[in-house]
């Protein structure tokens, strides 16, 4: 046989059987068994055995899957928490304004424990007082701690003063009018803790509702809804009052609140919803929120992009590895990383501590917001004095001993319905015709990208109307009510007070609506309840003012008396438009002059019109 032969019988006994052609190839690897490389895998009849793809493929999509249905189920969870969230800051804020009931009750101190005007405003000038200078530190602590520290701290101050203040009334008039009750000071420290609660629950449920919404497009209405809340609990509260917590007469019919029964319920309901608060008030993604704020502030050329994480990585040693060799020992490369978590949750703390007080300090000096201040200041004084004095401005309308036509819980609804229907209708419109706020406008800087690119030639864009136009708007509303009131048209016409309430009472609402929405669109909403915190303070200086100066023209009138209208010295009440008039002719004329600061702040040299901001 020839070798070609040899090699062809050869070939064909291993390549295939029963023919003379090459039909497969044994390839064997190094070191392995010899096995035909196109032979059957003697395990593919099971059937029972997924092959490689699928199992492989199965695997993936499931993992795909359960991945898609774990964040669809955070997802939902957020969304859940952030609505349970806003529900219940509504509940606060529907129970915060108990001190906006102060007229139904306000002259039966007078009448029943023998304070003198004078000490009535003082027992509400403390309240408003402790209402609005703690409120930067109730904010800080919303900022930092989240908003359910406050909301129990809230509940304890409202215990404790609605308390103090009911066996209070109940001993009767002080030492200094006569009497053996408990002194004066008593009564003044439990509406200090009132004032202090008002404001510690009302915070805590603004501040939720502006971080949970205020960077999507219905900012506007998230944080209107909560307080018009805020101006409905004094109507609810002041009927509840008139209307089942009330004394009776000699003949059976229904009489004055009962002052003491009415403290003690409102005590023990804020107590609760103060104290639910602390666990159904939450904010949603912070954490998201605080690193979109340094991205823009470093995007924008505000921040050199060194100048935090540099020195927090000098002070702390961020980012560098232990010196221990890890592998030494399973402990050892545990230890490590726990080390590693604790330092990236300081660091995360330290981020959000440092933001915060960067944008404080940004918030402080900005000169508009003193602008913004100051008329805030010059509004909200007189609109505060007007509804902690409607008791006694209606006993100026009609003659002495004669039967009122009116009720002082009449016009606390009619100033709640009315400043409600104003703060929805102004949140509504103003994110329908409002100027679309560009997410963190307030962080850009004049090398900012974005304002490169907004200076550019654009489309036109829908017709708009600046919040601003509202504000300005709702004020001079707010001063038509105290013209009505000082040009005398009211007097011996007391039907006629409810037009004076009515708007009063929906320019106060609207400007204490409008006022927030404009701090979280021009200074954003991450540091939100220490600035509009210290925004709010004046009201307090406002407020004490203002019901100052309406006492004191009370009392000089009181002393003087009506023409034709005879009093005994020891009758400390007054009558006719001497009482009022010149005091409301002074705030109208406030309200005017904070108008024309809120105009310089909009469009003056420094505004925020020329900044680019859209307010």
């Amino acid at each position: 046989m020839s070798p070609s032969a040899s090699n062809r019988n050869s070939t064909g006994s291993t390549g295939s059987t029963g023919s003379n052609g090459i039909t497969k190839l044994d390839y064997h690897p190094p070191h392995s068994p010899r096995r035909p490389l196109l032979s059957a895998d003697v395990e593919s009849n099971d059937s029972s055995r997924p092959s490689h793809d699928n199992s492989y493929a199965g695997s993936f999509f499931e993992q795909v899957a359960e991945g898609i249905m774990e964040r669809d189920r955070e997802r939902l969870q957020r969304q859940f928490v952030r609505w349970l969230s806003f529900v219940w800051a509504i509940i606060n804020c529907l129970c915060a304004g108990s001190i906006t009931a102060y007229s139904l009750y306000g002259h039966l101190f007078q009448s029943r424990l023998h304070y003198t005007q004078m000490q009535v405003n003082v027992v509400s000038i403390v309240a408003e007082l402790g209402m609005y200078l703690p409120v930067p530190a109730f904010g800080y602590l919303c900022d930092r701690l989240g908003p359910g520290v406050p909301s129990c701290l809230s509940g304890v101050l409202f215990g404790l003063g609605y308390l103090l203040a009911a066996y209070t009334y109940r001993s009767g008039p002080p030492p200094s009018a006569d009497g053996q009750g408990w002194p004066f000071g008593v009564m003044v420290l439990a509406f200090a803790l009132v004032g202090m609660g008002t404001s510690c629950m009302y915070l805590s449920a603004v501040t939720t509702c502006a971080k949970n919404f205020g960077r999507g497009n219905a900012k506007g209405i998230a944080l209107a809804v909560p307080i018009a809340a805020f101006g409905l609990s004094g109507m609810w509260q002041s009927q509840i009052g008139s209307n089942l917590l009330y004394e009776r007469k000699a003949d059976g019919s229904k009489g004055d609140v009962d002052v003491f029964r009415f403290f003690l319920f409102l005590g023990i309901t804020l107590l609760a919803v103060g104290v639910v608060g602390t666990f159904a008030l939450r904010i949603i993604d912070e954490g998201e929120m605080i690193d979109d704020a340094i991205d823009e502030l470093e995007r924008s050329g505000l921040l050199a992009q060194d100048e935090f994480f540099t020195r927090a990585a000098d002070m702390h040693g961020y980012g560098t590895m232990n010196t221990r060799d890890l592998s030494d020992s399973t402990f050892d490369f545990l230890q490590t990383e726990a080390e590693q978590l604790k330092m990236k949750a300081e660091e995360e703390k330290r981020k959000k501590t440092w933001l915060l007080n960067e944008e404080t300090r940004r918030y402080l000096t900005d000169s508009t917001m003193w602008w913004l201040a100051a008329g805030f200041f010059l509004v909200t004084g007189p609109g505060e004095a007007f509804i902690n004095n409607m008791g006694t401005i209606i006993g100026t309308l009609s003659p002495p001993h004669t039967s009122a036509t009116t009720s002082p819980a009449t016009h606390v609804s009619i100033v709640a319905i009315t400043s409600t229907v104003a703060r929805l209708v102004t949140g509504t419109l103003t994110d329908l015709l409002a100027p679309v706020a560009e997410p963190y406008q307030h962080q850009r800087g004049p090398d900012s990208v974005a304002n490169s690119v907004a200076s550019l030639p654009s489309r036109p864009r829908r017709l708009s109307l600046s919040r601003i136009v509202f504000l300005l708007t709702f004020a001079f509303i707010l001063s038509l009510g105290q013209l009505l009131l000082a040009s005398g048209l009211v007097q011996n016409h007391a039907s006629r007070l409810a037009a004076v309430s009515a708007l009063i009472g929906a320019g106060y609402g609207a400007v204490f609506s409008l006022a927030p929405i404009v701090v979280s669109v021009v200074w954003g909403v991450e540091n939100f309840g220490t600035n509009w915190g210290i925004l709010a303070m004046t009201p307090a200086a406002g407020a004490t003012l203002w019901s100052a100066v309406y006492a004191t023209v009370y009392q000089r009138a009181a002393e003087r008396g009506e023409p034709g209208i005879e009093k005994s010295k020891e009758d400390v009440l007054c009558y006719g438009k001497s009482c009022y008039a010149p005091t409301f002719w002074a705030m109208a004329v406030s309200v005017w002059i904070a108008c024309g600061l809120w105009t310089y702040a909009w469009r003056g040299p420094a505004g925020w019109k020329r900044r680019g901001i859209a307010v």
